[in-house]
Parts: structure tokens; sequence; C-alpha cells
């Protein structure tokens, strides 16, 4: 058998408006990441309207008149009868009334209003529907104020996909990036052996020359998150004794273990996600090198932000290991997970409700989920099964959302074709004989 030589690809990371670096803080409020968010849309969406209603005056909320139609701008609020409210937790008069679906949010009843600097108006009628936008989404709406004060919605616009950078001219020979996230090591859920089979598939230690032959072609691992799970009993905010603080590094430590495996035959690339030893508020920053002493000597090795964006041969990747995703699946409704991906998208904002309900850093003069460019590839990790389609933009975005499983529960990854975008699943299972 011949030797095999392993496929090379450009990288670029894209990571740096994600790094929070010499950002203090000093007391700052929320409020201030919200008027980011509106400057930067309402200049997008103002170029818009021109184009989709040419002759509509633009008002603001204080500046409306009844019964004259005109479009405004602005950030949605959604008002949601069943939203948990931390006050709630010291009322006297607490609902004992049990949600029907206790991960999700969303009510009949709720309404959205629509927020400027000068004011904010309640948004009335049915072209707009309360259950598919969420609190921190920057509209345009067409429609007129009512003698009830309400704003009658005839149109909105949305910003659209953003921009895309030209698909690289396609090479002829595949090559392939594997995404895979909740690896979940330390977790009674994590099968070491399935996850070392996916190992020694990567790396070409398993199969014939075939398989090995296409092993070969991968030219980077992605982890999307939750590579790790810390025992939960031993966080209880005590002094641990030197036997739980051993048992508390256990997890990275096997985890540490097995990238070692795949940094010595590839690039790779880890994000953190809601279960890593990583800050809780997005984005959150790469994994300290220092929780990996095998793996991170190698030059392959990238300890990665969460978002996470970089081109590989000219392709642009952009990806979470899920929270966005997952928030809007308690304060909205979709068919699927691959809705609310593409929902972020038309909206040009990775994680619209940040800060509302999900944790981010109080940034005071920019919006760093804003997304500016459109990807390629777009993928979310952490998810219940492996899903993707291809979605198309106005000015020819062509688009493909993945949803990346919890490999730990599925046993499965995602193999991504650069030169043509296609993938597959990737499906390793381990069964004894009793």
């Amino acid at each position: 058998m011949g030797r095999i030589e392993r496929l090379q690809s450009s990288y670029q990371s894209l990571d740096e408006s994600f790094e929070i670096g010499k950002e203090m803080y000093r007391g700052q409020q929320y409020s201030q990441i919200y008027f980011a968010r509106l400057r930067l849309m309402r200049t997008l969406l103002y170029s818009l309207v021109p184009l989709w209603k040419p002759n509509s005056p633009v008002c603001t909320v204080l500046g409306l008149e009844e019964g004259k139609d005109c479009v405004i701008v602005g950030t949605l609020f959604k008002h949601m009868k069943l939203k948990p409210c931390i006050l709630d937790e010291y009322s006297k008069e607490r609902s004992v009334v049990p949600l029907v679906k206790p991960h999700n949010f969303v009510h009949q009843d709720d309404y959205l209003d629509l927020e400027d600097e000068s004011g904010r108006v309640k948004l009335g009628g049915n072209i707009i529907v309360p259950s598919v936008y969420v609190t921190g989404i920057v509209v345009a709406i067409y429609g007129k104020e009512t003698g009830a004060g309400d704003f009658l919605v005839h149109e909105v616009l949305e910003a659209g996909l953003p921009p895309q950078i030209e698909f690289p001219i396609k090479s002829r020979e595949d090559r392939y990036v594997v995404l895979v996230s909740g690896l979940s090591v330390g977790s009674s859920r994590s099968n070491p052996l399935q996850f070392q089979l996916l190992v020694d598939h990567i790396t070409g230690h398993l199969g014939d020359e075939k398989e090995q032959s296409i092993a070969s072609q991968i030219v980077r691992v992605v982890i999307a998150g939750n590579s790790v799970e810390m025992p939960r009993g031993l966080l209880n905010g005590q002094n641990l004794a030197s036997k739980d603080l051993s048992r508390m590094a256990e997890p990275v430590k096997e985890l540490d273990i097995l990238l070692n495996q795949i940094a010595a035959g590839l690039p790779l690339d880890i994000m953190p996600g809601p279960c890593d030893p990583a800050n809780f508020a997005l984005p959150q920053q790469a994994l300290h090198r220092c929780l990996f002493p095998g793996s991170s000597l190698y030059s392959t090795f990238r300890s990665c932000t969460n978002p996470h964006c970089f081109e590989l041969d000219g392709v642009r990747f952009l990806g979470t290991s899920g929270q966005n995703v997952d928030d809007l699946d308690k304060y909205s409704e979709a068919k699927d997970k691959l809705d609310f991906m593409e929902r972020t998208l038309r909206w040009r904002h990775l994680a619209p409700t940040a800060p509302n309900t999900l944790g981010c850093y109080p940034y005071t003069d920019r919006d760093p989920f804003f997304i500016e460019s459109c990807p390629h590839v777009y993928f979310v990790g952490n998810q219940d099964k492996y899903d993707t389609r291809v979605i198309k933009g106005s000015e020819g975005q062509s688009v493909r959302l993945v949803c990346v499983p919890k490999f730990s529960e599925t046993g499965v990854a995602v193999m991504l074709n650069l030169r043509d975008l296609e993938c597959h699943a990737l499906s390793f299972g381990t069964q004894f004989s009793s």
C-alpha cells in the first residue's frame, strides 16, 4: 500500500470582532448595545426604503400622524405573557398555573411594540405575527397610526441576506471539513469508544485504502462547543478538596488526550459552549490553551471564540455553539431549527435575543453580532438532530445551513465538501452482544 498524503487548505481566522480584547466594563448599561444596533441597522434600512416605498415619508415614532401612511424604522419589543421574570421569584401572588410547553414561552396574547429614540408604539393588524419575531430585531414598517394610538401594519421590510463574497472557482478535488459538537467528555452519556472511532476515522486509522483516501481529504475539524461536562455536584460554591479538584479536571484531561490525536494529524478548531470552562456571556472567548497542555503544542491546534468565523480556501464559514438558536426556540416559533437560522441571516443579526434573554457583553459603541458579510456555510452546534438545507438571497447569495447534532447523544458528525458545499452525516455506533 502506497503512502497517502493529507490535502492542505489555506485558512484565515475572522474572529477579531468577537474578541473582547481591551474592552473594559465600567458599569455601562445594555441600552447602549441596542442604540448601536439601531444606528447600524437604520442606516441600512433607510438605504432600502426608497426602492421599497419610493413615495412614502419616513417618520419617527413621535412624528406619527393619525391616518397618514408612512414608514417607521425601529427595534421590536415583544410583550410576552409567559416570559419568566426574576421579580416573580419574590412575588407573594405567584401564579401556580403550569406552562403548557415549558421549553417555549410563546402565548397567543403576545404583542409587539416598535421603539426608536423618540418613543414606542404598539403594532396592530395581522401582517406582523408576534410568534415569528423576538425582542431586539430592527425592521422597517409601512402603515399608519389609528385612532386608538396603535400603528396598523401594512407591510414589513427586513434587512435581508447581507452581501456575499464570490464563491471560489470549484476545484476538481474534494476537500472536506468535519463539524462535530456536544462531545460531553465526562458525562454519563458520553461513549469514549464512539469518539475514539471518530478520531481514528478522521486521522486515517480505520478502514481500507479507499476509506483512508477519503480521510486524507479532510482538511480541518471544527468542534462547536460542549466538549466537556463538569461534575455538577461539585459546583456548589464551596472550597473543593484536592481529590474533588482532580475530579473536576478529569474530563478536560481526557479531552486533551483525544484532541492530541487529531491535532497530530490535521488542523483543528475548538469553540467553547455553554457547558465548557469559559465565560458564560456571548461572545464566549477562546478556551485557555493551558487547559490543553498536549494538543496546544501543535501548530494545527486553534482555540477559537463562539461565534466563530473563518475562511477555508476562500469559502466563508460562520458558526455558533447553539445558544443563539436555542434561545430563539424559547421565545418564538418555527417549523424547525433551520428556520431560526435562516431568520438570523435575513435579520442580519446572529443573536437578536441578546442581551434581553441571552447573556452578552455590554458593548457601548458596536454590536459584534451584526452580520456584515453573508457566509457560504452557516452552522450551529449542539442540536437534537442533523439537518441541512441551502437558502438563496435576492442578490444571488447562496448559504448552506447545517445543524450539527450532539455527538454524545447521536454519534453523528457532519462532513462538508468545500468543492460544492454538499454535506452528509458521519454516524458512529458501538454495540456489544450480551
